[in-house]
């Protein structure tokens, strides 16, 4: 497999890999947390989670395109208004899908699978008649042009710099909101004794509403960096929603940081492995490798830790 490779062009591979690892990292992350928060904390298998995701790609590109219509001077900044309101359309989508649905399937986990990939369809019908079945893509705006040499063999992309500053960005923001304010706190007590939490005085159906809003939302913002590095289709975020359910089961459903090292470690593998062997034997190397691991330790990398 390294045949025909000096030391030092295996260096700059793995390192060009190893980045382009950070990426799909990013993509990851961002796909990750709203699923985390969802399926961790909430016991709901959100089967059209990629499809969250798409609706903030194609927000995205209508913001793009009105940017560069109606106010081509500020066309640099059309970025940060669109992940806004990807995270407003997906979030807002995810909360009426929760009242009109999902509310009705707690503790009903098969049932939710069935009903959100019945949901994924619709919504891949809708985007195929509002958007063409055809991919389209965003005009990136120009400081995220270009890249920077780190060697005379290695040169990093300026707009994955971005997005990987994005994700840990928002990885921050969602431990704050998690383990460092009052809804976090909501959240967990919902999540360990809905009863008792209903007791105190919590509002447990606005706190599911919020909880399922806010991780539809994370996964509108990561549509939206989607746009920065492959084009936006219908069906685009199928070919995620596996790798991003691997990440979280294999990090442990309920931890954050569980999370963001298994997102790391299976982008990793992924990336260095694909440049030497084929894209669906990367694949099923990994994920032979991470159902391995998850035979030895079910509860995944990190585990919530519970009285008994």
């Amino acid at each position: 497999m390294f045949s025909g490779y000096s030391l030092p062009e295996l260096g700059a591979i793995i390192t060009m890999q190893g980045f382009a690892g950070l990426i799909l990292f990013s993509v990851f992350v961002l796909m990750a947390l709203g699923l985390a928060i969802i399926f961790g904390q909430m016991g709901v298998i959100n089967m059209a989670h990629g499809e969250f995701m798409i609706l903030g790609a194609y927000v995205t590109y209508l913001v793009s395109n009105a940017f560069a219509a109606y106010m081509p001077a500020l066309f640099g900044a059309y970025f940060f208004v669109a992940m806004v309101l990807a995270f407003c359309a997906s979030g807002l989508l995810g909360m009426i899908v929760e009242w009109a649905m999902i509310r009705h399937l707690y503790k009903r986990p098969l049932d939710t699978l069935l009903a959100t990939w019945g949901l994924s369809l619709i919504l891949q019908q809708t985007f195929r008649s509002l958007f063409g079945a055809r991919e389209v893509g965003v005009t990136i705006p120009q400081w995220m042009m270009g890249s920077l040499p780190v060697t005379d063999l290695i040169e990093i992309p300026i707009n994955g710099i971005f997005v990987m500053v994005l994700a840990l960005g928002i990885s921050a923001a969602v431990y704050v909101m998690m383990y460092r304010s009052a809804w976090g706190r909501q959240v967990r007590a919902v999540t360990q004794n809905r009863v008792m939490a209903g007791a105190v005085g919590i509002d447990t159906e606005r706190t599911d509403r919020m909880t399922f809003g806010i991780g539809c939302g994370v996964a509108g913002v990561a549509g939206a960096a989607f746009t920065m590095i492959g084009s936006t289709g219908p069906t685009s975020g199928q070919a995620y929603i596996v790798d991003t359910f691997l990440v979280v089961v294999f990090g442990g459903a309920a931890s954050l940081l569980g999370t963001i090292a298994s997102a790391f470690s299976i982008s990793q593998a992924q990336s260095i492995l694909e440049f030497f062997l084929s894209g669906s034997m990367a694949k099923v190397i990994t994920l032979l490798v991470v159902v391995g691991i998850l035979m030895l330790r079910p509860q995944g990398l990190f585990a919530m830790k519970l009285r008994k």
